[in-house]
């Protein structure tokens, strides 16, 4: 067995299977959600809206793109397609209240993993009260895992990209690099080294309710940090009109923190903190005179002009995780 040879498993496989028989294992393993009024079982579900709006977003995880089967069991891929929805979610300030899951997958696929997959997804929306209230099932060369949020604001403006203002305050929530650092283990074959990393890379942790009390605190501009905290703070640039300086020394401890495992392999912590993505902090702006809730630090600050630099130094133009580069 190679490195990237999916983990056998005893039981029956995706294709000795129904899709009534499959679905039959799943839909008890998945929460139904406090804000369902239809759950899965008809043509559509019915999910509570009372703001008279919702938040929604989609995102999708592509096998040998987003995950290996050989490093991320079912329930890994579970958790973490919750988790990357659900912090975009949070990050326009609402509450998520159901996902939509839809799945792709080869006839070999053991149901095993389908049924952890489940168990993944209801591990993450479970305690916050969120249904997966639907989806639907087919066939495919290789598992992709599609799902769609939605949230409620609570009667609040959303919190959009385009709303910091020179002179507000750059704070994050949540942890950033420690995604990359556990990737890079596992690339190296090296999990061992520091498992607190490789867990934060499988099953990272989103502050997800920071969003809504973000919003309430008066939160200009958010986003979810998926793709690397200088991309990601680049749009926040871009949709503002801004710049966005970044203080180094209130990165030091997420360098510290991967310091041990950049000397063992080779790589730079700054690389990570800086460019890494899949952590799924929150990075927002505040006016100067705004109160932090927790758990925010202040990691910079909003100034005239444009882009993103670090310590008054431009950023490359080219930084983070870009689905399409070569």
């Amino acid at each position: 067995m190679t490195a990237d040879t999916p983990v056998p498993s005893d039981g029956p496989l995706v294709a000795e299977l129904s899709e009534d028989a499959l679905l039959a294992r799943i839909f008890p393993l998945l929460p139904v959600g406090a804000d369902t009024h239809v759950p899965p079982g008809d043509d559509a579900a019915v999910v509570a809206a009372p703001d008279g709006r919702f938040v929604v977003t989609t995102d999708v995880l592509v096998e040998d793109r987003h995950f290996r089967r050989a490093w991320s069991s079912g329930e890994d891929v579970g958790r973490r397609a919750a988790v990357q929805n659900l912090a975009d979610v949070a990050a326009m300030g609402a509450r998520p209240t159901s996902l939509v899951v839809s799945l792709v997958m080869p006839g070999d696929l053991p149901v095993s993993w389908v049924e952890g997959l489940a168990r993944g997804l209801a591990a993450e929306c479970g305690p916050l009260g969120v249904g997966v209230v639907g989806g639907d099932l087919s066939g495919g060369p290789v598992v992709v895992v599609a799902v769609t949020a939605h949230g409620d604001l609570a009667g609040r403006a959303p919190v959009l990209r385009s709303g910091a203002r020179p002179g507000d305050l750059v704070a994050h929530a949540g942890v950033v690099g420690r995604s990359a650092a556990g990737l890079a283990l596992l690339e190296a074959g090296r999990a061992d080294l520091d498992r607190a990393l490789v867990d934060a890379h499988l099953r990272p942790v989103a502050p997800l309710a920071a969003g809504p009390l973000a919003a309430a605190a008066g939160a200009t501009a958010m986003l979810d940090v998926s793709d690397g905290l200088l991309r990601d703070a680049g749009r926040i640039a871009r949709a503002s009109g801004v710049r966005i300086d970044l203080d180094a020394a209130a990165l030091a401890a997420d360098r510290e923190r991967l310091g041990v495992v950049a000397g063992e392999l080779g790589g730079v912590a700054e690389r990570w903190v800086l460019d890494g993505g899949e952590d799924h902090g929150l990075l927002a702006t505040f006016p100067a005179d705004s109160p932090l809730p927790v758990p925010f630090r202040v990691v910079g600050r909003v100034g005239e002009g444009s882009g993103v630099s670090v310590d008054g130094v431009p950023a490359p133009a080219r930084s983070g995780w870009d689905h399409f580069a070569g």
